[in-house]
């Protein structure tokens, strides 16, 4: 990847408009990479079947925001290292679970080893299911595919396509005002310096050039957008406080920041019941 103007490689980071093939070829890179230091690094508070939506700690055990889900399908949108889908198989659903990166199976595959508790394992693309239509009761994603793709409104579209009628998906994602902020969990953290409205992805590159992460943003109404248009019911989105008394930070979300805006969107939505 060059500038089409100067013919030089791009900056190490910044905000490019990107591809389908570049935004799958960068998770894959950088996850495959990643997979282990990250779970080593978040492991303890993600618990190893667990299922933690997001950095405030919110946990699905308190919110229920999947409804009932023993003796139902449950299918994992971007599950890492499938601590989720081990927490929804000790609930009584039957589960699978998929991911494009290959390093994030192979730690998954490693907690299956270390718990006893052994999921389904699928490596896909999230915005081409290898699923089918109207397969699933439920699907889930806490922070898995929907940041990273470069079209999520194909993800939503998809997640409709397999879920059966009144099926419930709720995925959470980061906040879209975060992209407004810098990536700082203290007071530096509270500048707006970046437009809510720029689309482009942030994206960082290796010294030939080739894009090794992406992220892509969307608004709050991009996102019910997106939702709608593939079929679906929204019916709340959640924008969580950080909780009184956790001290712990995550890269740059942590109790000072978290005191003023939110980090954190969850969107839950259904298909709607057959007629």
């Amino acid at each position: 990847m060059t500038d089409d103007v100067t013919g030089a490689p791009p900056p190490a980071y910044g905000y490019l408009d990107i591809d389908a093939d570049t935004a799958r070829s960068a998770s894959r890179i950088y996850w495959d990479d990643a997979a282990a230091e990250y779970q080593a690094e978040h492991g303890e508070f993600l618990g190893d079947s667990d299922f933690c939506w997001s950095p405030e700690g919110l946990r699905e055990s308190d919110l229920r925001l999947l409804g009932e889900v023993a003796g139902r399908t449950v299918l994992e949108v971007g599950c890492g290292g499938a601590q989720c889908a081990r927490w929804l198989r000790g609930q009584g659903a039957r589960v699978v679970a998929f991911d494009l990166s290959s390093g994030q199976l192979a730690q998954a595959r490693a907690y299956a080893a270390s718990t006893g508790v052994d999921v389904p394992l699928v490596q896909a693309d999230a915005m081409a299911l290898p699923f089918a239509d109207a397969s699933v009761d439920v699907a889930c994603s806490a922070f898995g595919a929907v940041p990273f793709v470069a079209d999520s409104a194909a993800v939503m579209r998809e997640v409709a396509r397999v879920l059966r009628p009144g099926g419930r998906w709720v995925f959470s994602t980061t906040h879209p005002f975060v992209w407004c902020l810098p990536d700082d969990p203290d007071d530096n953290g509270l500048r707006v310096y970046h437009s809510y409205f720029d689309r482009r992805a942030y994206t960082e590159h290796d010294d030939q050039g080739r894009a090794v992460y992406t992220e892509t943003h969307r608004t709050i109404g991009d996102r019910v957008r997106e939702i709608v248009a593939a079929g679906l019911v929204l019916h709340d989105i959640i924008e969580p406080e950080w909780p009184a008394g956790q001290d712990r930070t995550w890269g740059q979300w942590g109790p000072r920041r978290g005191e003023y805006v939110p980090s954190t969107s969850i969107f839950v939505t259904s298909r709607p019941p057959a007629r």
